[in-house]
């Protein structure tokens, strides 16, 4: 399971102030502790600070990131010219984060991933806006992976994420992503899922254990990445544990460091 912390993103109400304010140390020790958690690629993300800024900010957020993590990033953005600009920055194979199959977004980021060696998360959204069915997500899924293909990008570096929705709307939402992942898995069985999940619980309290559950349902369904935050405990033990069910762990050997290292105390 590759795992995208997700906790340096300008969404958040504590990293836009430290973006804007270059708070070195704020970001640094972040990036640190999704490192020592577990995290393989940190997404980085400063897009709230405004269309003119981000191509100077978010540069320097991959800059302040790799400077103390031997970890590459997912550069989440959705604007061409500073995706470009910390494309020039980032030392390793980065993940863009991510593509539509939105027209205009096409458009603007291809020629970006067609000169850069990167994996490629692609949301399963078109022109029509948020998918309403797994027919539809599917739909945008093989225009997705067709156009991926023609820029170059080999299957196994295509992430399709099949948009959570919150089940306090809609209690189909959640089994929709799981029915579309095997789905995908069928039809693309090189191409890589990935699931940005925590949004499957907004609006319900003590959003972790519907998240918790989620993560292993979406595993066990064929979910190869996933963005979250890597600093609990619980959700962490939880992707060990599930890996090894799934036979997905050779030798159980990611499971016993893992215990060894104590990061299996969050079930106790």
């Amino acid at each position: 399971m590759l795992i995208v912390g997700e906790l340096i993103n300008s969404t958040r109400k504590a990293i836009r102030p430290a973006i804007e304010n270059r708070d070195v140390a704020f970001i640094q020790n972040l990036a640190q502790k999704q490192s020592n958690a577990g995290a393989h690629y940190i997404d980085c993300n400063a897009a709230t600070v405004g269309i003119e800024k981000e191509p100077e900010m978010l540069p320097w957020v991959i800059q302040k990131v790799q400077e103390v993590v031997d970890l590459p990033c997912a550069i989440d953005s959705p604007n061409a010219t500073a995706m470009l600009a910390a494309l020039e920055v980032h030392k390793g194979k980065p993940m863009i984060n991510s593509i539509t199959a939105e027209q205009e977004k096409m458009n603007s980021l291809l020629p970006v991933i067609q000169k850069t060696e990167c994996k490629v998360i692609a949301l399963c959204m078109g022109d029509g806006g948020m998918p309403r069915d797994v027919d539809e997500r599917m739909k945008n899924a093989r225009i997705l992976v067709e156009q991926l293909r023609s820029a170059g990008v080999a299957d196994g570096d295509i992430y399709l994420d099949f948009l959570v929705c919150p089940v306090s709307t809609d209690g189909r939402y959640g089994s929709m992503v799981i029915d579309t992942i095997r789905c995908m898995k069928l039809e693309f069985p090189d191409v890589q899922t990935v699931c940005g999940l925590s949004n499957v619980s907004f609006g319900l309290p003590e959003r972790k254990w519907v998240n918790r559950a989620f993560m292993v349902l979406t595993m066990g369904a064929g979910l190869d990445a996933v963005i979250i935050d890597p600093l609990d405990p619980v959700m962490m033990a939880l992707i060990y544990a599930t890996e090894v069910t799934l036979g997905k762990d050779e030798f159980c050997m990611e499971y016993l460091m893992a215990a060894r290292c104590g990061k299996l105390d969050g079930l106790r």
